[in-house]
């Protein structure tokens, strides 16, 4: 009966409405248990250690300490569409676990929650008190922009953004530049240069490649000249990797010339 669950939920096409079927739920606090067992029962152990050295999970790295179980996105999806209706309290308890592809989880659901509907100032609340555990670049990736980046672009306020940025924490200053993305696929770019100008000159390299993809995401969506303007003034600042990602998609001749600028080769 339990490999029969399992197996539909992974005939779930990706276009579905959410929904929740299950033969062996019946009251809903059992279903985070229930969620749970179904991603352990799709985990791949030998897999995984691969993944401990891809995320730099050792001692002192960014990702110190995360644990795998080595469930792709696109069945973690959904797992998620399967449990569409985990209550919120759940979600956060799910998002406190030590799996990594368990928060991956608990943020899909909020995704899978949010899809027809505005991101409350409940689930921004869960969101941002969580930070601590949404600590690897691809769950900030995977969440902040639908769900940080639309709710301050639906409320027109842009602080709480600025001030993430100014955070102590890595995953935070990320959460903010990638929460912008939204912003970009609405045609505005003004955010998205604020926040870059105030990362310029941070030290972690995943900062780095965050503002300059966003910076490339401008080019790409909305326009070429918005970029090359903020290249004119900011280049000379920008540190390597920055620069390069900011850069990608141009001309050989325009990346040669602001590369020569920086003496980058």
């Amino acid at each position: 009966m339990y490999i029969s669950f399992i197996n539909n939920i992974l005939q779930i096409p990706m276009t579905s409405s959410p929904h929740f079927s299950s033969p062996t739920l019946q009251p809903k606090e059992w279903w985070l248990q229930e969620l749970q067992r179904t991603l352990y029962a799709l985990a791949n152990p030998e897999k995984a250690r691969i993944l401990q050295r891809y995320f730099k999970t050792g001692k002192g790295e960014y990702g110190e300490g995360d644990k795998f179980l080595w469930i792709v996105v696109p069945t973690l999806r959904k797992v998620a569409q399967a449990f569409a209706p985990l209550p919120l309290k759940d979600i956060e308890r799910l998002l406190h676990h030590p799996r990594h592809e368990m928060r991956m989880c608990a943020l899909l659901l909020l995704l899978v929650q949010t899809k027809k509907c505005p991101v409350s100032d409940e689930i921004i609340k869960l969101y941002l008190r969580n930070t601590a555990y949404i600590n690897n670049w691809d769950l900030v990736d995977l969440s902040a922009p639908a769900l940080v980046g639309r709710y301050y672009f639906d409320k027109g306020e842009n602080a709480d953004l600025c001030s993430l940025a100014n955070s102590s924490l890595l995953r935070e200053r990320r959460i903010a530049i990638i929460a912008t993305f939204y912003f970009i696929r609405h045609g505005q770019h003004t955010l998205t240069f604020s926040l870059a100008k105030m990362l310029l000159h941070d030290p972690e390299e995943l900062i780095h490649k965050a503002v300059g993809r966003m910076l490339r995401e401008v080019w790409k969506r909305i326009d070429e000249q918005l970029l090359l303007s903020f290249l004119e003034r900011y280049a000379l600042q920008m540190p390597r990797v920055m620069l390069r990602y900011a850069i990608e998609r141009l001309s050989d001749e325009k990346r040669k010339r602001y590369l020569g600028r920086r003496g980058f080769f």
